[in-house]
């Protein structure tokens, strides 16, 4: 039954891969059929010119045979390119559209299966366990039909030579085979657990190398050092495993093997030592038995690499399998314009037990500006990430316009909300697809115009090539203050109804976020607002204050009259920012 599954599983991803590669494929067919008949018969053509030789045929003749043998062994050659450029051709476009697939299915996951995932992991699932598979689309299946189709070819002919040759090589044949299916049924567990080692290697290794100026000011070194260690002693453990049982099929295989050939040397010594056999037909058994010797040690290779692949394809499919939290909405509109937002006795917790947001009801007009501010942990910037929907509420409502967030399409949500957050993610790109994200549509003139209002015009005319000058993925080049503000020219250009910022200063040294304040201050005209911030100067800008301690709502009221109260918490905590600012 398992087996069955398998094999499903297999034709299931061969026949959705492989099918736009179907004239290759079938190129590839061709070839190997060519290949195999050529292998087929150049053993006749020796087997003829011996058998000559020794009988002392004419050298015309013997010349003949020679030049053909010599072309037939050119020819193969030629075709082990011509097949090997194919198959290879195969293996790419096929095992490069997987790839494309997975990312567009990473892409679809939500924030929280990323969460529980390290990047090092999800690269050497889309990598590693694709590359796993290459081999695997380009050759599996023309490998084994092709070769089980010369073995066919190879014993009957030895039949027809003596039907005791071929019915000795023949046994041995079938006793290796079923011997190495047994074997890779054994070793595909294995191999499924050294892929799961490989990948929680890489996974470490992102994890710390992302972390690296830390470990390095808190002198972690040893630390990491010493946990690298044990993560790779498990993956050698795994590997070392899954590489004995794999060399079991090499062990098996030689030694059966071995065994057939010596059982048709001793019959063909018979054979010929009573008449029965020429000496060129003896030749013709021993090369035969050497063909038989090949394709039976490609099969063994093709199933060793199948019990990898069955390892990465069965962690593919689960890959493939998750579905996401965040259910794509059935498509409702929102209304144009300035959006009103609301949260409706809104809970929500990354855990089940570990509640972050409690019962929190909130109500925004459309073109009013929120400040939330907060002590650390209290659900500040959990609150943001429900309003772009890259979570949804366990309980209650989250509605923009009027409208629950989960019965909109999510890219219509996020093309209406722009987010600007504490950490900057800048692409190995130019700086003009890093403003744009990538999007060509958006002219130049109006990318000079954003940077100009942000305050970077001189920033940029000392770039060497302009809006084509390169940046590296850490921002080369960009101070922190200088990576926050083109964070906020990419709203700019965007353009969105609702304007988040979670912390959008807080890298910004005091002489910069004056400069930038002016530009939020454009930048929140006619839209509606949600800034976060430790920084009580930034939600000057503010109409509305909210006051989030332990997830819940302390205080909901407008900024002015808040500050005004001496007994609210606002109040408080605007005069304990005074107090903390050195004289």
């Amino acid at each position: 039954m398992h087996a069955l599954r398998a094999l499903n599983r297999y034709w299931r991803l061969l026949a959705r891969y492989l099918r736009p590669e179907w004239p290759r494929m079938a190129l590839l067919g061709v070839i190997l059929c060519g290949t195999i008949g050529i292998q087929v018969a150049t053993p006749l053509v020796a087997s003829r010119f011996v058998d000559r030789a020794v009988a002392g045929g004419a050298m015309r003749g013997l010349v003949f045979l020679a030049l053909v043998t010599m072309a037939m062994a050119l020819l193969g050659q030629v075709l082990a390119v011509v097949e090997t450029y194919v198959a290879e051709t195969v293996s790419w476009v096929a095992t490069n559209t997987l790839r494309a697939d997975l990312v567009a299915h990473l892409l679809r996951l939500d924030a929280t299966f990323h969460t529980a995932h390290t990047p090092g992991e999800l690269i050497e699932r889309v990598d590693g366990d694709v590359a796993t598979l290459a081999r695997f689309f380009s050759r599996f299946v023309i490998y084994v039909l092709g070769n089980g189709l010369l073995m066919v070819g190879v014993l009957a002919l030895l039949f027809r030579v003596d039907w005791r040759v071929g019915l000795g090589l023949g046994a041995f044949i079938a006793i290796a085979l079923a011997t190495m299916l047994r074997i890779r049924a054994l070793a595909t567990p294995a191999w499924a657990a050294e892929r799961q080692a490989s990948a929680d290697f890489y996974g470490f290794l992102g994890e710390y190398l992302a972390g690296l100026e830390d470990i390095r000011s808190s002198g972690a070194g040893a630390f990491v050092l010493r946990r690298c260690a044990e993560v790779m002693r498990s993956w050698l453990a795994a590997t070392r495993e899954a590489q004995m049982r794999g060399y079991a099929l090499v062990a098996s295989s030689q030694g059966l093997f071995a065994l057939g050939t010596t059982a048709a040397f001793a019959v063909s010594a018979m054979l010929y030592r009573d008449g029965t056999l020429t000496l060129g037909t003896v030749y013709l058994v021993f090369r035969y038995t050497e063909m038989l010797r090949q394709p039976t040690e490609q099969i063994r290779n093709e199933v060793q690499d199948l019990q990898q692949a069955d390892a990465s394809m069965g962690r593919i499919e689960t890959l493939l399998g998750m579905a996401p939290r965040l259910v794509d909405g059935p498509g409702l509109a929102l209304p144009p314009g300035p959006l009103a937002v609301e949260l409706d006795g809104v809970s929500f917790g990354y855990a089940e037990d570990a509640p972050v947001l409690r019962d929190v009801s909130v109500g925004l007009a459309p073109g009013r500006v929120l400040g939330v501010v907060g002590r650390t942990g209290s659900g500040k910037t959990t609150l943001t990430r429900l309003l772009a929907r890259f979570y949804d509420p366990s309980a209650g409502v989250v509605r923009l316009g009027g409208v629950d967030t989960r019965t909109v399409r999510l890219a219509a949500v996020r093309a209406r909300v722009g987010l600007v957050s504490q950490e900057v993610h800048l692409f190995d790109a130019t700086v003009r697809d890093n403003l744009t994200i990538f999007d060509d549509g958006v002219p130049d003139d109006r990318i000079r115009e954003v940077l100009d209002t942000l305050g970077l015009a001189g920033w940029l005319d000392e770039l060497p090539r302009g809006l084509d000058t390169p940046l590296g993925t850490g921002g080369a080049g960009l101070s922190a203050g200088q990576a926050q503000v083109l964070a906020c020219a990419r709203i700019f250009l965007r353009d969105p109804d609702v304007v988040i910022l979670d912390e959008a200063s807080s890298r910004l040294d005091p002489a910069t976020e004056r400069l930038v304040h002016g530009a939020l201050g454009r930048l929140l005209a006619g839209r509606t607002g949600v800034i976060v911030a430790h920084r009580l100067a930034t939600v000057a800008y503010a109409d509305d204050i909210l006051v989030l301690e332990d997830g819940r709502v302390r205080e909901y009221g407008p900024r002015l009259a808040l500050a005004a109260d001496p007994t609210s918490r606002f109040a408080g905590l605007l005069r304990i920012g005074t107090e903390e600012v050195p004289a």
